[in-house]
């Protein structure tokens, strides 16, 4: 199993190196035999059918610029906190990891997502004469995300916690003038206390976090 320490290795540090080789066996996680190899996870096939996107003629464009997030997120690590001993650490998990870093597995549900409804255009592919109506311009998007971890309240209780940052600014031939800018904060119960519950949930934060910012756009771009 791919398990965080639980308050029983917290108790087995006090025996010293005995009490701790009892907390790892008993955690499953910090100390993989040699030759193992991670469990790689990822937010699962997306949709089953392939039923055409009705893209709305009433919203503008939307130019969806690459998925920043801070160092900490870069790599492909699965990351928890344990907010019952020191929610500022984040830890990795040994045995699992995503197939691809937060940001890119967000950019690409993020793409599926608006995509149903906007014309989604990569940076670049934008045409703007300079006769077109404001409001006819494609608007661009930045997303930020700034937390994505699975977080213990307790050993067996879990939620997968996603925050992110949305601007939107107005591309123009001459600047790009704010639009709005919102924070959406979004968590999931974890089904287990474990990688596997972690990709779950997180998954789950993602999905719902994607269909509030559609929301949020779609209010933005009508007339």
């Amino acid at each position: 199993m791919n398990k965080p320490l639980t308050s029983v290795a917290r108790r087995a540090t006090r025996l010293g190196a005995g009490g701790i080789c009892i907390a790892l066996l008993l955690s499953g996680c910090a100390m993989p035999a040699p030759g193992a190899r991670p469990a790689v996870y990822d937010f699962g096939p997306g949709p089953l059918n392939t039923a055409a996107s009705r893209t709305d003629a009433r919203l503008p464009a939307l130019v969806l610029e690459m998925v920043e997030a801070n160092p900490a997120l870069d790599g492909t690590a699965m990351l928890y906190r344990l907010a019952y001993t020191d929610s500022q650490q984040l830890r990795p998990y040994a045995l699992a990891r995503w197939s691809m870093t937060p940001t890119q597995l967000l950019g690409q549900r993020l793409r599926d997502t608006l995509g149903q409804r906007h014309t989604v255009l990569r940076p670049g592919d934008e045409t703007i004469a300079s006769e077109t109506p404001a409001r006819q311009r494609p608007l661009a998007l930045r997303i930020e995300l700034e937390e994505f971890s699975q977080l213990f309240m307790a050993p067996g209780d879990s939620v997968g916690l996603l925050r992110l940052r949305a601007t939107v600014v107005q591309i123009d031939a001459r600047a790009t003038p704010l639009v709005a800018q919102r924070s959406f904060t979004v968590q999931r119960n974890a089904a287990s206390a474990d990688a596997p519950g972690a990709a779950r949930a997180l998954s789950a934060a993602t999905d719902a976090a994607l269909q509030e910012l559609d929301q949020w756009l779609q209010e933005l771009g009508r007339p």
